[in-house]
Order: structure tokens, then sequence, then C-alpha cells
């Protein structure tokens, strides 16, 4: 087994999960490659020094530049705001570096695009950290899809809805301003990606975004707190997405339904170890939605636990996460989502804020 150092720019909630997973997948996949958590940054020394002792880095840094130039640091993740990913990764590449990037893959398209062609080129493995579509669940649906398990798809409709800005009360915070920080560019990437990895590209789609409360104690709210919008998928198939920081009572509502000529599939990440399945057979009397349990027979659902139905938790996905990253560079060949599907999330963000300009449909750009 070889040892590749690890190297984590940022240490707050997504840099925390990042380094519990790359701690742990090595024990629960038993990985050809096992990580060595070799040095983390954060915005100053004394804070990257306490995630270090906290999460059990060998060495800390106030400057990410030190981190991605370390001879000792084999890949890159970076979990820091996205206005600085470009920047990150593009150093990465250069310095020869596999790189694990949080989404949104940047702050902008241009940014995107930018470290596509710098990922491409690097010849290097690179990936976009979207979590909730490697659930055994969202895997296994996909697995149904590409069986045709329910027949020609006819419809699909997902939603990505929390409320933790659900109270005008709350008082403003960072996540208040700029549009890479709204409910668009925040959690409906997450539903983009879903949407792409279950039906493939989308075609066109018309969209409008809102911001319920405009003002809060401290200050103004200049991004959105929701977004709808209706599409076509380059199969033809007609879609909704809904995305929502203000759905009161959701708390991580990552849902899908997919209606089949055949049958359909149902699933919500807040019973995200259950699967809905029905199948168009036997007597009208006895049809109806059936239950699936998720377990070994599972995509990487094993590893963690040989009990069917005693399920997988959100930092379980991370982990997952972390070793197809491994994985992959183990392999010498990024796995999805790569950065280029983390551009296909962004195009669509693109086309939905072209579309809540112009009230009209628009195509969404496939590169």
């Amino acid at each position: 087994m070889t040892e590749i150092g690890i190297g984590m720019i940022g240490g707050g909630y997504m840099g925390k999960a990042h380094s519990a997973a790359f701690a742990a997948v090595g024990t629960i996949f038993e990985t050809s490659l096992k990580p060595r958590l070799e040095m983390i940054c954060s915005a100053s020394a004394a804070k990257a020094e306490g995630y270090r002792r906290a999460y059990g880095y060998r060495r800390s840094t106030g400057d990410w530049r030190d981190l991605v130039n370390d001879p000792s640091v084999d890949a890159v993740v970076i979990a820091a705001p996205q206005s600085h990913h470009r920047a990150i990764a593009e150093a990465a590449f250069a310095a020869g570096k596999h790189v694990m990037c949080e989404k949104p893959l940047g702050a902008s398209i241009d940014d995107a695009l930018a470290m596509v062609k710098a990922a491409e080129s690097s010849g290097l493995v690179h990936q976009t950290a979207f979590c909730y579509v490697r659930s055994p669940a969202t895997q296994f649906a996909r697995k149904l899809l590409s069986e045709n398990a329910i027949g020609d798809i006819t419809w699909f409709r997902a939603e990505h809805t929390e409320d933790f800005l659900a109270d005008a009360n709350d008082p403003w915070e960072w996540r208040c301003t700029g549009a890479a920080n709204g409910t668009l560019g925040d959690l409906a990437v997450h539903l983009f990606n879903g949407a792409l990895a279950l039906m493939g590209p989308i075609d066109s789609l018309i969209a409008e975004t809102e911001t319920i409360h405009k003002e809060r104690p401290g200050g103004i709210v200049d991004n959105d707190d929701q977004v709808h919008l209706m599409c076509r998928f380059q199969s033809g198939v007609m879609g909704h997405l809904h995305s929502s920081r203000v759905a009161t009572g959701r708390k991580m509502g990552y849902a899908y339904e997919i209606h089949g000529t055949k049958g359909a599939i149902r699933f919500d990440q807040e019973d995200q170890n259950a699967l809905w399945l029905y199948r168009m057979e036997g007597p009208e009397a006895e049809r109806g939605f059936r239950k699936i349990l998720t377990g070994p027979a599972h995509p990487d659902y094993k590893a963690f636990c040989l009990g069917p139905g005693h399920g997988t938790g959100y930092n379980d996905l991370i982990v997952i996460e972390a070793k197809d990253f491994l994985e992959a560079i183990h392999e010498g060949q990024p796995r999805f989502p790569t950065f280029r599907d983390g551009l296909a999330a962004a195009r669509v963000v693109e086309a939905v804020t072209k579309s809540n300009t112009s009230r009209r449909w628009q195509s969404v750009i496939q590169d």
C-alpha cells in the first residue's frame, strides 16, 4: 500500500468533514493508497495550527501556496471559499498535484472554464465534491435507470430544500450577499449535479429566482432565497427543479421523483437509506411503491456495515467521495464527478440567471 500526502485547504465545516473522511477511508474501504494527513491550511497560522491539532495533520500553514508547493503533499483538497478555488486549483495542477475541489467549482463561469482547462491539460486527477449523488440509494437508482427498470422516462422532478434561513429574524450572515452564496450558487448546484447524473444533459429551461427575506437584522440580502425552473432534457424528458434555503420544515430535502412507462422511483435524502420503487406489474389491487432499505447488495454500502437497513450517514458519503478520489489517483483516471461535471452544473446556473433576467426560455451551453 502506497502512502499519499493529503493537503487540506480550509479547516471549517467541510475541511473537518474531508479530514475525517481521509482519516477513515483507508480502514473502511482498504484502499490501495493510504492517505497521510500531511498539511492543513487556514486563513491564519494560528487557526491552521488549531485545526492541525484537532484533525491530526503533521503540519500546518497560514499560506495555501506553501501547502500547494510542498513536496510531501501529493493531493490537494480545496475546502476554501469559492472565490479562491481557481487560483488554488491552477497552482496545484502546475505543481503536479491531484485536486479535489468543493462545489461550486468556481465563483463564476470564467473560473470554472479556466479550472477545467488547467485540470484536463495537466493529466492529473480532478474531482468536484458533489457528495449526495454518491449515496448507495442514489447509486442504485442510477443503476436501475441504466437497466431500463422503469421503462422509458416520461417525467422528472427534483428539489434541494432546507430551512436554515427560513426565519426572517435570523441575523444577516455571509450567505446573504454575493450571487455565488445564494441558493442558486450554493444548494442548487447539488440539485443540478444530481439531475444531470440521473437524467443526462439539460437542453433548455425557463427559471425564476426570488428573495423572500430582503432584509435581516444587520444587513440587506442581495442574493436569492429560492429558485424554480422547468426544463427539457436532451432526451426529450420534461423536468421541474426547485431549490430553497427558506423551505420551512425541510432539513435536507435533496429529493427526486422519476416516472417511466413501466414504473417510478422516489428518493428523499432525509431518509437516505431508502429508495421507493414502483413497478407496473401484477394485479392492480396489489400495486404500490415498495420501500427498499439499502444494504450490502447496494453500491458502496458493504464496506460500512454488513447489516441491511442499518444505514449510512452524511459523513459516510464524504468517505465514499474520498475513496473515489484515491482510486482515481491509483488508476490514473478521473472519476465522476470531474471538474467538467462541475462546469456542467455551473452552465445550468448560468442559464437560470439569464432566464430570470430575460423571462424567456434559455438554452444550456454544452461544453
